[in-house]
Protein backbone atom coordinates (compact mmCIF):
# COMPACT_ATOMS: atom_id res chain seq x y z
CA UNK A 1 0.00 0.00 0.00
CA UNK A 2 1.05 3.55 -0.66
CA UNK A 3 -0.17 7.04 -0.30
CA UNK A 4 -1.59 8.74 -3.71
CA UNK A 5 0.36 11.50 -4.42
CA UNK A 6 -1.98 13.08 -6.92
CA UNK A 7 -4.88 13.78 -3.78
CA UNK A 8 -5.88 16.90 -3.94
CA UNK A 9 -6.09 18.76 -0.97
CA UNK A 10 -7.35 22.44 -0.39
CA UNK A 11 -5.10 25.11 0.36
CA UNK A 12 -5.95 27.22 3.04
CA UNK A 13 -5.40 30.55 4.89
CA UNK A 14 -4.46 30.23 9.08
CA UNK A 15 -8.97 30.56 9.42
CA UNK A 16 -9.70 27.81 6.88
CA UNK A 17 -10.92 30.12 4.10
CA UNK A 18 -10.05 27.62 0.80
CA UNK A 19 -7.56 30.16 -1.24
CA UNK A 20 -6.14 27.43 -3.59
CA UNK A 21 -5.36 23.53 -4.57
CA UNK A 22 -2.64 21.23 -4.63
CA UNK A 23 -1.70 17.61 -4.35
CA UNK A 24 -0.42 15.42 -1.40
CA UNK A 25 2.87 15.19 -3.05
CA UNK A 26 3.21 18.94 -3.26
CA UNK A 27 2.06 19.79 0.37
CA UNK A 28 4.38 17.27 1.61
CA UNK A 29 7.48 17.85 -0.22
CA UNK A 30 8.42 20.81 1.92
CA UNK A 31 6.61 23.66 0.59
CA UNK A 32 4.82 24.46 3.67
CA UNK A 33 1.50 24.52 1.96
CA UNK A 34 -1.16 25.06 4.29
CA UNK A 35 -3.43 22.21 4.37
CA UNK A 36 -6.53 21.33 6.63
CA UNK A 37 -6.64 17.72 8.52
CA UNK A 38 -9.38 16.52 11.00
CA UNK A 39 -7.84 14.67 14.23
CA UNK A 40 -10.51 13.06 16.80
CA UNK A 41 -9.80 11.72 19.83
CA UNK A 42 -11.77 8.84 21.22
CA UNK A 43 -11.73 8.17 24.89
CA UNK A 44 -13.94 5.18 26.41
CA UNK A 45 -16.03 6.00 29.55
CA UNK A 46 -12.69 5.04 31.88
CA UNK A 47 -11.10 8.22 30.62
CA UNK A 48 -8.53 6.12 28.35
CA UNK A 49 -7.58 7.14 25.20
CA UNK A 50 -7.92 5.54 21.79
CA UNK A 51 -4.48 5.85 19.55
CA UNK A 52 -3.63 4.15 15.98
CA UNK A 53 -0.38 2.92 15.09
CA UNK A 54 1.06 4.27 11.91
CA UNK A 55 1.70 1.87 8.95
CA UNK A 56 5.11 1.51 7.75
CA UNK A 57 4.24 2.32 4.39
CA UNK A 58 2.67 5.81 5.86
CA UNK A 59 4.75 8.73 3.93
CA UNK A 60 4.68 10.86 6.74
CA UNK A 61 5.68 9.27 11.13
CA UNK A 62 5.40 5.69 9.57
CA UNK A 63 5.00 3.39 12.52
CA UNK A 64 4.70 5.59 15.39
CA UNK A 65 1.41 6.03 17.27
CA UNK A 66 -0.68 8.34 16.94
CA UNK A 67 -4.27 10.38 17.15
CA UNK A 68 -6.97 8.03 17.33
CA UNK A 69 -8.68 9.58 14.15
CA UNK A 70 -6.48 11.85 11.61
CA UNK A 71 -7.10 12.54 8.11
CA UNK A 72 -6.82 15.12 5.23
CA UNK A 73 -9.94 17.38 4.24
CA UNK A 74 -10.30 16.39 0.37
CA UNK A 75 -10.69 19.37 -2.10
CA UNK A 76 -14.65 20.48 -1.89
CA UNK A 77 -15.12 18.91 1.55
CA UNK A 78 -16.24 20.25 4.33
CA UNK A 79 -14.05 19.93 8.05
CA UNK A 80 -17.14 17.89 9.82
CA UNK A 81 -17.82 15.61 6.21
CA UNK A 82 -13.66 14.98 7.04
CA UNK A 83 -14.29 14.07 10.39
CA UNK A 84 -17.22 11.66 10.26
CA UNK A 85 -15.22 10.07 6.58
CA UNK A 86 -12.00 9.55 8.84
CA UNK A 87 -14.03 8.29 11.83
CA UNK A 88 -15.74 5.50 9.69
CA UNK A 89 -12.57 4.30 7.60
CA UNK A 90 -9.96 4.54 10.13
CA UNK A 91 -11.99 2.85 13.16
CA UNK A 92 -15.40 1.76 11.84
CA UNK A 93 -17.40 4.36 13.92
CA UNK A 94 -20.17 6.16 12.37
CA UNK A 95 -22.84 6.61 15.76
CA UNK A 96 -20.78 8.82 17.74
CA UNK A 97 -21.47 12.60 19.00
CA UNK A 98 -18.25 15.04 18.82
CA UNK A 99 -16.99 18.09 20.20
CA UNK A 100 -14.95 20.56 18.55
CA UNK A 101 -11.95 21.40 20.76
CA UNK A 102 -10.01 23.93 18.84
CA UNK A 103 -7.72 24.56 16.02
CA UNK A 104 -3.86 25.55 15.70
CA UNK A 105 -1.10 25.02 12.56
CA UNK A 106 1.40 22.31 13.26
CA UNK A 107 4.54 22.37 11.01
CA UNK A 108 7.34 20.19 10.74
CA UNK A 109 10.19 20.23 8.33
CA UNK A 110 7.68 18.53 5.77
CA UNK A 111 4.75 20.15 5.90
CA UNK A 112 2.17 22.80 7.59
CA UNK A 113 -1.34 21.63 8.54
CA UNK A 114 -4.42 23.91 10.18
CA UNK A 115 -5.07 21.12 12.55
CA UNK A 116 -9.56 21.01 13.47
CA UNK A 117 -9.35 18.92 16.65
CA UNK A 118 -12.19 17.10 18.08
CA UNK A 119 -13.32 14.31 20.79
CA UNK A 120 -15.79 12.36 21.90
CA UNK A 121 -16.31 9.52 24.57
CA UNK A 122 -17.32 6.07 22.84
CA UNK A 123 -17.25 2.89 24.04
CA UNK A 124 -18.88 0.31 21.60
CA UNK A 125 -15.94 -1.63 19.08
CA UNK A 126 -13.51 -0.12 17.32
CA UNK A 127 -12.52 -2.20 14.19
CA UNK A 128 -9.16 -0.24 12.91
CA UNK A 129 -8.89 -0.89 9.24
CA UNK A 130 -5.84 -2.46 7.16
CA UNK A 131 -4.63 1.56 6.75
CA UNK A 132 -3.74 1.50 10.28
CA UNK A 133 -1.39 -1.30 12.01
CA UNK A 134 -3.99 -1.78 14.37
CA UNK A 135 -4.60 0.15 17.92
CA UNK A 136 -5.42 0.48 21.41
CA UNK A 137 -6.73 2.36 24.48
CA UNK A 138 -4.22 3.81 26.67
CA UNK A 139 -4.34 5.61 30.04
CA UNK A 140 -3.18 8.69 30.57
CA UNK A 141 -0.22 7.52 32.69
CA UNK A 142 0.90 5.00 29.83
CA UNK A 143 1.20 7.63 27.44
CA UNK A 144 2.51 10.18 29.48
CA UNK A 145 5.72 7.32 30.16
CA UNK A 146 6.23 7.17 26.25
CA UNK A 147 6.65 10.60 25.79
CA UNK A 148 9.76 12.23 24.53
CA UNK A 149 11.49 8.88 22.88
CA UNK A 150 10.48 8.14 19.67
CA UNK A 151 7.49 6.76 20.34
CA UNK A 152 4.55 8.84 19.45
CA UNK A 153 3.95 11.44 16.27
CA UNK A 154 5.46 14.86 17.22
CA UNK A 155 2.20 15.92 16.57
CA UNK A 156 0.58 13.55 18.54
CA UNK A 157 2.80 14.77 21.45
CA UNK A 158 2.62 18.81 20.63
CA UNK A 159 -1.65 18.22 20.40
CA UNK A 160 -1.81 16.20 23.87
CA UNK A 161 -0.16 18.67 25.80
CA UNK A 162 -1.76 21.80 24.07
CA UNK A 163 -5.51 20.60 24.16
CA UNK A 164 -4.75 19.79 27.70
CA UNK A 165 -5.74 15.79 28.14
Amino acid sequence: MKDNQEELFPIVDEIGNVVDAATRGECHNGSKRLHPVVHLHVFNSQGELYLQRRPDWKDIQPGKWDTSVGGHVDFGEHVEQALLREASEELGITDFQSERIGQYVFESDLEKELVFVYKTTYDAEIRPSEELNGGRFWSKEDIESHFGKGFFTPNFEHEYRRMGF
